[in-house]
């Protein structure tokens, strides 16, 4: 029988008005009628009401003793996660022309708190970014004039290549498809074109792009100023089985055009990223890169005037910008490609801009008194919001003579260490980072702050949650200082893409259903019910399935391989059409990354996804009389594509399709035969994808019936379903035929009333 906690006293309120009700005979014999609304009457169901409560308060104490234990154990609730971005800043006056460095920990208002988390520098600048495309053969050959023309005026004897200067993140928005910029490129190259704001005066334009050039330069301030270039890679899904470690970074240059030996001469400076100033790790995640750009001298532009500079355009020189104006205000081209000598064949981007920073959802508190020493052991504070980042936390307590003096933070107090004279004098504390509690020794384990002194909060940040999940263009106003503590001048921002990856606090009762499984495993996998409770414990991604192959090595398709565990994870995905979820190499990293320093040392793990097998259906039933035919037809479709969903709450026993278990005909028609509205199953027809088509599968069972095999790492994805009534079942999948269609109709075309 099921462990319950025990109810001290289960009477209530009914029970005590009867109970009183029945005592009323030997304690006052002359009272013959107590009905309701007598003043007796409600006199004892005012009383049974206050004992009601009672009981109540009483038998919590079960549930708290309970709470009690779970905190000794030392699990606290897990805090909210913050949802983080990259945007972009522009000066709100196109007037400003220097270069602003700002502090980290800007505010930028929203629906909800955002700060910037790394110092940044805005400048002066705005950034377009091109690719060569190149003509295909039919466009080449409808263009053969014009390329003939072009051959003349650059003077090119040879073969010629034409390619046509293609815009991408056009106005600063990101690529809702991606886009492979080197792929998809005739050099295998991205082009940033560098411009200068545009001069109220077309004829004051050189003298601003010089005022400009200056402040990249570092001439108005005698420092090297800092591009601060934000990159956003693809979410690209990882090959089946594909073996996922950290990630490595992409081998990419960074460079800008300067003058070479002639007048018309294109060359280019290497331009390395700051150490430790990269946080994208090689354009492996969404981050931001700082670049010290070079002397004024050195930024440089060729003339993309064909007239004057015949070379515009031509081999490894930038691309030439067919507006006017805007090559009025080009200062420099940005170049990113692959180093020489490294297989780069592809890098999607679904965003890159200059002037970035990274932002999170949290907010930043500092110089707060929490309270005031009362000289007892075990004091507990509390600090001014929960869900608070531990890595940023300073608490500073007050000492006699002395003034404020850090103070560390201890996973437990019970461990500082095991010389009792260290442990007494230790400044340490303990952080309930969810709930935002500290906790203080007492005296054995951890130092007492002293008699009416004070603990301040020196600085934390504090936030988190889904609320920052925020969609794209959400945010646009921020309020930073400068490095040297002054106001920044008025700055928008840009969100091309949205925030992500918030997730709020641990509440009580996720928290009892997970400390009881941390108790049996001690986060640490070792069996296959401690791999899959691990991983719907991973941080930032949403795990829908779990299976643990053991011994199944993905690569070779082997079992039985000593050391070796696969997990197939598949992220949360609502019900509904195809195509299944399939995990992406984000999610994929993040769970490797989770379970791998959890695991054994000699294990061999591989995180994978699964492989899907397409399955086409095509089925005739018999409706019973009184039912839509639309609707039964509907809910037959439903019906199978809710059992051969992979995900739980759907399959055959609400756990997703098994993994490997076949797909059987005679399976599928008795699921289909409970529907209500069915009244026969005429028949099945099972297909699988062939090369260019459906191809129905052979009956080659003792029982003429069709399976479709699976492996044991292999789960059916259903993409097309035909369900007709009538006793004939479908050979294909293709659409039945309108009989009423005439095959010699064609479209007459429609004739404008005004040309």
């Amino acid at each position: 029988m099921p462990i319950l906690p025990p109810s001290l006293d289960d009477r209530r309120f009914d029970d005590l008005v009867e109970d009183l009700l029945a005592r009323i005979p030997a304690h006052t014999p002359e009272w013959t009628n107590p009905r309701l609304g007598d003043p007796g009457r409600t006199l004892i169901e005012l009383f049974a009401w206050l004992g009601d409560t009672l009981l109540y308060r009483a038998n919590l104490i079960p549930e708290r003793q309970r709470l009690v234990f779970l905190k000794l154990l030392g699990l606290g609730l897990k805090p909210a996660t913050p949802a983080v971005g990259v945007v972009g800043l522009s000066y709100a006056q196109a007037t400003e022309l220097s270069a602003t460095g700002l502090l980290p920990g800007a505010s930028i208002k929203g629906p909800v708190p955002f700060e910037t988390l790394a110092e940044t520098t805005v400048l002066p600048i705005t950034a377009l970014a091109y690719y060569k495309r190149a003509l295909n053969d039919d466009e080449s050959g409808r263009m053969g004039e014009v390329i003939s023309g072009l051959a003349k005026i650059h003077g090119i004897s040879g073969t010629v290549k034409a390619y046509e200067t293609m815009p991408v993140f056009s106005g600063g928005r990101a690529e809702p498809d991606d886009i492979d910029v080197i792929a998809t490129s005739a050099d295998h190259a991205l082009w940033l074109a560098l411009l200068a704001p545009a001069a109220s005066q077309p004829d004051q334009q050189d003298a601003h792009n010089k005022a400009v050039k200056k402040v990249l330069g570092g001439s108005d301030s005698g420092a090297t100023a800092l591009l601060s270039v934000g990159v956003v890679p693809a979410l690209s899904t990882p090959a089946l089985f594909e073996e996922i470690g950290p990630r490595a970074k992409i081998p990419v240059l960074w460079e800008i055009t300067t003058q070479g030996n002639g007048a018309r001469e294109t060359d280019y400076l290497t331009l390395e990223p700051l150490p430790g100033g990269d946080s994208s790790q090689g354009l492996s995640r969404p981050g931001v890169l700082r670049l010290p750009l070079p002397a004024t001298s050195m930024i440089w532009a060729p003339n993309n005037d064909v007239g004057d500079n015949p070379h515009a355009g031509v081999g490894d020189t930038p691309p030439r910008l067919d507006d006017a104006e805007m090559a009025s205000r080009l200062l420099a081209w940005l170049r990113l490609r692959p180093q020489p000598g490294q297989p780069v064949e592809r890098l999607a981007l679904s965003w890159i801009g200059i002037n970035a920073v990274e932002i999170d959802q949290r907010v930043t508190v500092t110089g707060r008194v929490l309270g005031v020493s009362n000289g007892m052991a075990d004091q507990i504070f509390n600090l001014p919001y929960g869900s608070v980042d531990s890595a940023s936390l300073r608490i500073e307590v007050e000492e006699p003579k002395i003034g404020y003096r850090s103070w560390l933070r201890v996973d437990d107090l019970g461990s500082i260490g095991s010389n009792p004279n260290v442990a007494r004098e230790a400044r340490a504390f303990e952080l309930d980072p969810e709930a935002g509690t500290l906790r203080f020794g007492d005296g054995i384990r951890g130092r007492v702050p002293e008699l009416q002194m004070r603990i301040r909060l020196a600085s934390g940040r504090f936030g988190g949650g889904r609320a920052g999940n925020l969609p794209a263009l959400s945010l646009g106003e921020i309020a930073a200082k400068r490095i040297d503590g002054g106001p920044s001048p008025t700055l928008k921002v840009w969100q091309p893409l949205p925030c992500a990856g918030g997730e709020d606090a641990e509440s009580l009762s996720l928290a009892e259903k997970r400390i009881p499984a941390f108790l049996r495993h001690r986060d640490r996998a070792v069996t296959a019910e401690d791999f899959k409770r691990l991983a719907f414990e991973a941080p930032g991604i949403n795990v829908g399935r779990v299976e643990v192959l053991p011994r199944f090595k993905p690569r070779d398709r082997r079992f039985d391989v000593p050391g070796v565990v696969s997990v197939m994870a598949l992220p949360a995905q609502e019900f509904g059409n195809p195509p299944n979820p399939r995990p992406d190499r984000p999610f994929i990293e993040r769970l490797h990354a989770h379970l791998s320093v959890r695991t054994p040392l000699a294990t061999e793990l591989y995180v994978i996804g699964c492989e899907y097998v397409p399955l086409g259906i095509a089925v005739a039933v018999r409706i019973r009389d009184g039912f839509g035919r639309d609707a039964v037809l509907f809910e037959v479709r439903d019906n199978l594509r809710r059992q051969l969903w992979p995900l739980p709450l759907a399959g055959l026993d609400g756990q997703g399709w098994p993994l490997g278990r076949g797909v059987r005909e005679r399976e599928l028609e008795v699921d289909i035969s409970r529907i209500a509205g069915v009244l026969e199953v005429s028949g099945i027809n099972l297909f699988q994808k062939g090369e260019k088509e459906w191809q129905l599968l052979t009956r080659n069972t003792p029982d003429h019936t069709q399976t479709l095999a699976l492996q044991a790492w292999q789960l059916p994805e259903l993409l097309s379903v035909v369900v007709m009534e009538g006793s004939d079942v479908p050979t294909d999948l293709r659409a039945v035929p309108n009989p009423f269609a005439d095959g010699n109709a064609v479209a007459v075309p429609v004739v404008p009333e005004i040309c």
